[in-house]
């Protein structure tokens, strides 16, 4: 990818993710980027955050020095409790997610197809610990799965792909994707467009996405 691209910052992409949570939701945010969405939640609204570790009702991270690790995320962060948030046994907290009592969930991933698939949890890379979690019944449990996830690998290749090369998580789960580059959202219609990146074009996205793109 040519370096000049202008992309939207991982801060950056977390509060466009956070300003399509509604009030009053019920939300799991997943290990690595989803978990700054945190962060960019308005504060004038009250989105209820569910961790699969067993805690409801989270706030932003710490301020630095005032981390208490008895308090923490599914990803082992630090975190704060808001007036009201409680803690509870892991199998409660499963069985919030497989109920469908998850309004949203924002999940990383690997790789994600137009379809919806979902792959976020192994890439056969040998020196990998795969480990599903609790990724599969978040991504179907959930009335609605984000993905946040960078547009490109490392290598360059698009992660929004025809088919999904790793092995999956769910199907016909994921609903919108939230990129560096672009909000897509994933339908029977198709992937559609209904942002991009300030400077890129149209055109220049569909070049570096590997499935057609419509334009909302």
């Amino acid at each position: 990818m040519n370096q000049s691209i202008n992309k939207w910052s991982r801060e950056q992409m977390a509060a466009r993710v956070a300003q399509d949570i509604p009030d009053g939701a019920v939300v799991n945010l997943g290990i690595g980027l989803p978990t700054l969405v945190a962060n960019q939640l308005p504060s004038d609204r009250e989105v209820i955050l569910h961790s699969e570790n067993g805690v409801i009702g989270m706030g932003p991270a710490p301020a630095a020095g005032e981390e208490d690790y008895d308090l923490i995320n599914a990803g082992k962060q630090a975190v704060t409790l808001l007036p009201g948030g409680c803690y509870f046994h892991h199998a409660d907290s499963f069985a919030m997610m497989r109920g469908g009592h998850l309004d949203v969930c924002v999940l990383g991933a690997f790789q994600v197809s137009a379809g919806g698939d979902l792959a976020n949890w192994h890439t056969g890379a040998a020196d990998a610990i795969p480990a599903v979690g609790g990724a599969m019944d978040l991504a179907i449990g959930a009335k609605k799965t984000y993905v946040m996830m960078e547009h490109l690998t490392k290598t360059g290749e698009s992660k929004l792909v025809a088919a999904c090369s790793y092995p999956l998580t769910g199907i016909a789960c994921v609903s919108r994707i939230y990129t560096d580059l672009a909000v897509i959202d994933l339908s029977a219609d198709g992937a559609r467009v209904t942002a991009i990146v300030d400077g890129l074009s149209f055109e220049e996205l569909q070049q570096l996405t590997s499935v057609p793109l419509v334009m909302a």
